[in-house]
């Protein structure tokens, strides 16, 4: 049996079946980079199996040392509140620790250009096109500030402009909707316009993004299984295994 920490990967869930064959994708791919961990899934609502059920099997299993992975890209109220909280609940004889975030990353930069130019971009499209950065959005300080900086870092590769914009109806004031981003770089006289979800996987806000990309020239798929995410999972277990840390649960 492998001595290595099991990999759990935690996923918001979704009523959408898209969504859990999206993670499932994901999950399997970083099972083939890294036959050599053991890796598991857990969903926080709507799927199955949950988070806490996966952590009861693995206590059963004589299982001792878990990675627990949030698969999100900021550190926003999940992260923060509701993943720490299941993992507090988790049996005592597991020593968890919570891996970062994915992002941010330059590697969800490759992805995200890696979705464009699956979607009939080119590399040769870059200093014409502008590309509105578009997450489901949030509430939280940190993870907005977040989403702006990768906008601002991604125009730097020679975009025409990149602008952020959010999907939920809960963001804050300032930050566009998608088809008002859209409609500004139109104005700004970038040549073609191309939406690229900053989300992992399909769903409510997924397609309220698709939605408002109905006025631009190109929309990419949302990230999912793309290698370079699996990478990102990889590089947050490894990095979450090195430093002798305190268990969630102690």
């Amino acid at each position: 049996m492998s001595m290595k920490p099991v990999l759990l990967v935690i996923a918001h869930g979704s009523r959408d079946p898209r969504h859990a064959a999206t993670v499932h994708a994901l999950v399997r791919r970083v099972r083939s980079l890294r036959p050599d961990v053991r890796v598991e899934t857990g969903f926080l609502d709507f799927n199955i199996p949950s988070v806490q059920g996966v952590l009861e099997s693995l206590a059963a299993e004589g299982v001792r040392d878990v990675v627990a992975l949030p698969l999100l890209l900021t550190r926003a109220f999940h992260a923060k509140a509701d993943i720490p909280a299941v993992l507090r609940a988790a049996p005592p004889q597991l020593r968890i620790r919570q891996a970062e975030v994915l992002g941010p990353s330059p590697l969800l930069l490759a992805a995200l250009e890696r979705r464009l130019y699956e979607a009939g971009l080119t590399p040769a499209d870059k200093s014409s096109t502008g590309v509105v950065l578009a997450s489901a959005g949030s509430t939280d300080p940190e993870a907005i500030a977040v989403i702006a900086e990768i906008a601002r870092e991604w125009r730097h590769t020679g975009w025409c402009a990149v602008r952020p914009a959010f999907a939920s109806a809960g963001s804050p004031a300032g930050f566009p909707r998608t088809e008002d981003a859209v409609r500004a770089l139109r104005e700004l006289g970038c040549e073609r316009v191309a939406v690229a979800p900053y989300v992992l996987a399909p769903g409510f806000l997924p397609d309220r993004i698709a939605r408002g990309a109905a006025e631009a020239d190109v929309l990419a798929d949302v990230l999912g299984a793309a290698p370079e995410v699996a990478r990102v999972l990889l590089d947050r277990y490894d990095a979450a295994g090195l430093p002798v840390l305190a268990a969630v649960g102690a």
